[in-house]
């Protein structure tokens, strides 16, 4: 157990409890000290309690005792991860397609969270007072790409709030039946959970108490013929499979999305290589998080990351430059 002792200066009297103590021990996060007060780790002149929003005085004796992190219980296995940055508050990684990031119920092992715990070790520092690394956004099992993983408390809260303020950077590639109209465009509709199947999201009417504001600004970069396009997506916002949703609510479906996406009956009748690859060599959705970028939460560092189209999207557009 690591144990702070404080008197409270001068500067922090009238200031919140939680405040004051996130002021004074810089490296844990407002939130995990407020989780520290409930669980009466927190002694005001050697008192617990449910101090909540109590304001400290000047001279006020403060002990805080934070518990050693817990072991999580999961199983941390010994996955390659092919890791593009990494130093003692977060890693950067370029996520194969298929891979689950968080376990679940049915998907228990084999995640991204499952190869971070064994690659990481005891330089895992905790989140929230358990060993495990801080999942800060997602991408579908089946996309690919960057995504970036919290290793401390500080750091995992400090990028939740870029993500929630949106001062992160992030565009991915997709490729999508027919040709955007408007070939460079912003899709602004809000997404929510789909009224019959609970499995999908849908966009929603603004005065569904359910939908999530959710923007898409798109850019045809190349099309194929009148039936594919290459796009470049700049999300806005994070909702669950926004892309997705967003592309087939303009008619112009992932290709290759098994959920949201249909083959045109003309692929099936005249493009015999394409339909040969979908069929027998291409199993995802045609979306890969290619860029991401933003300032380092702890040492404000700038940083972006990039990364290429694994092999079987490279394969998806060469076949599409035939045709």
């Amino acid at each position: 157990m690591q144990k702070y002792s404080f008197i409270i200066p001068d500067n922090l009297d009238g200031v919140r409890l939680d405040k004051a103590l996130s002021l004074l021990i810089g490296e844990i996060s407002r939130s995990r000290i407020q989780e520290l007060i409930k669980q009466n780790n927190v002694l005001v002149n050697n008192q617990s309690g449910k101090w909540g929003s109590s304001k400290v005085r000047a001279g006020m004796s403060i002990i805080v005792n934070v518990p050693e992190p817990e072991n999580l219980e999961l199983v941390p296995q010994d996955i390659p991860l092919d890791i593009i940055y990494e130093d003692e508050y977060l890693l950067v990684i370029n996520k194969e397609a298929g891979m689950v990031v968080h376990p679940a119920s049915g998907n228990l092992t084999g995640t991204v969270v499952n190869a971070v715990l064994h690659h990481c070790g005891d330089s895992l520092l905790g989140i929230g007072g358990v060993k495990r690394p801080g999942i800060v956004h997602r991408i579908d099992k089946d996309t690919s790409g960057l995504l970036v993983i919290a290793k401390t408390d500080d750091s995992h809260n400090a990028l939740s709030e870029l993500f929630k303020t949106r001062n992160i950077n992030r565009m991915y590639n997709a490729f999508v039946w027919g040709i955007p109209n408007p070939r460079n465009g912003k899709i602004d509709a809000p997404i929510g959970r789909h009224k019959t199947d609970r499995k999908k999201m849908a966009v929603l009417n603004e005065s569904d108490s359910t939908s999530k504001k959710a923007t898409t600004n798109y850019e045809v970069i190349e099309n194929y013929g009148l039936y594919a396009s290459k796009i470049c997506c700049k999300l806005e916002t994070g909702r669950t499979h926004q892309i997705r949703v967003h592309m087939n609510h303009i008619n112009n479906p992932l290709i290759g999305d098994p959920v949201y996406g249909k083959t045109p009956k003309i692929i099936n009748k005249e493009w015999g290589e394409l339909k040969s690859y979908l069929d027998n060599g291409f199993n995802r959705q045609a979306l890969h998080a290619k860029t991401l970028g933003f300032i380092h939460p702890i040492t404000k560092k700038e940083l972006f990351f990039e990364s290429e189209l694994p092999k079987d999207l490279q394969n998806l557009e060469k076949i599409l430059k035939n045709y």
